[in-house]
This record gives C-alpha cells, structure tokens and sequence, in this order.
C-alpha cells in the first residue's frame, strides 16, 4: 500500500511493513505534539526580536509526515493547548487554554495548521528533495502562517500595526530557517539515498 506517508521521510525511517500503522501515527503524532511544546518554549537572541523554532518544527513536520499526518499532529498540539496545557509560546504566563487560543495569535495557530498541510503536500510531491524547492516551500509555509495570523491580529490592532508587529520583526528569522530546512532536508534525503 503506498500511503502518503510513505513517500516520507518518517514513512523512509520508520517503513509501514515494521509495524502496525495506527500505532506508528500515533506515536509520531504524540512525538511530534512534544516536539512543538519543546520548541515553542526555546528562545534563541536574534535580530530584532528573540526566535523561537517554533515554525521550523511546524513546517518540519509536514515535511517529515506528509500533509494528513503533519495536520493531525498540529490538530492534536491544538487540543492540548485548548485542554489547558502550557504547550503554546507565552504560556501559562500570557493566559491558557481557548483564552489563549482567541487572542491575538490565535491566527498564527491557525496557519501553523494550514502551513504544515501545504508543505506536507509539497513535500509528498518531493519538494523536500531539492534545495531550491524545499527553501521556496519553507517561504510559502511562512506566507501562510503570515496570512493567518495577520488576517486575526489585524482585527485587535488593524491591519498596518499588525505587518509591523507580526510580521516584519520576524522576517529574518524565516529566511535563516528556510535556509536551514533547504540544507537539511535534501540532505537527509541523499544520505538514505545512499543506504
């Protein structure tokens, strides 16, 4: 059977033949939703404002699951957050819960959904096996998250003050980890290749 998550990086390294799939998804879900929290909490200095690698993982997951289980793994780190699990950037000490989720990011958690389906999708297409592909699909995963979160944020603050806080000072940050993601991916790729 040649599911989507076959076509892979997780489908490469962890083959549907060794175990039972059901069990594998879950596990890479509930790895994945830790792996979100983990990265949500770490802040690197970084010109103007601290970065997390927060949508480097978001993105990275799709890229390592495929679409449908890059997007299950986010709708699960989603419910956490809503449980009332610390799991979000800024939490508990911004709020928790669906409080949280309601302000002023609450797009960008949208988009992290939305951008982590697009570059699943890319990446099934084999996007995550060029450079040059992966860094464009890494650009237009962060156009999605902009779009969203934007989208939201300008209904608290409007739409000039939003580009100026919730994007602009992050520009840089996104073109480092599309770089990253363009060196890495391709490379992890090549190095299977050669097993």
């Amino acid at each position: 059977m040649n599911t989507s998550l076959d076509q892979t990086l997780a489908g490469a390294l962890w083959p549907e033949k060794s175990t039972n799939m059901v069990l594998r998804n879950v596990v890479l879900a509930i790895a994945g939703s830790l792996l979100l929290w983990v990265s949500a909490k770490v802040q690197i200095p970084f010109y103007p404002v601290p970065m997390t690698m927060q949508t480097f993982v978001v993105m990275g997951l799709g890229v390592a699951f495929g679409w449908r289980l890059a997007v299950a793994t986010l709708v699960l780190y989603m419910l956490e957050g809503a449980a009332g699990l610390p799991v979000f950037a800024g939490t508990p000490e911004k709020g928790i819960s669906l409080a949280y989720m309601a302000g002023t990011t609450g797009g960008y958690l949208v988009g992290f959904v939305a951008a982590a389906g697009v570059i699943g999708w890319l990446a099934e297409k084999g996007a995550d096996k060029s450079a040059f592909k992966m860094f464009a699909a890494m650009l237009l995963g962060s156009a999605v998250i902009y779009a969203c979160g934007v989208t939201w944020l300008s209904t608290f603050i409007g739409v000039e003050k939003a580009i100026q806080f919730g994007v602009v000072p992050f520009l840089y940050g996104d073109l480092l980890k599309a770089a990253m993601a363009a060196a890495l991916f391709p490379a992890v790729w090549s190095l299977l290749k050669k097993k």
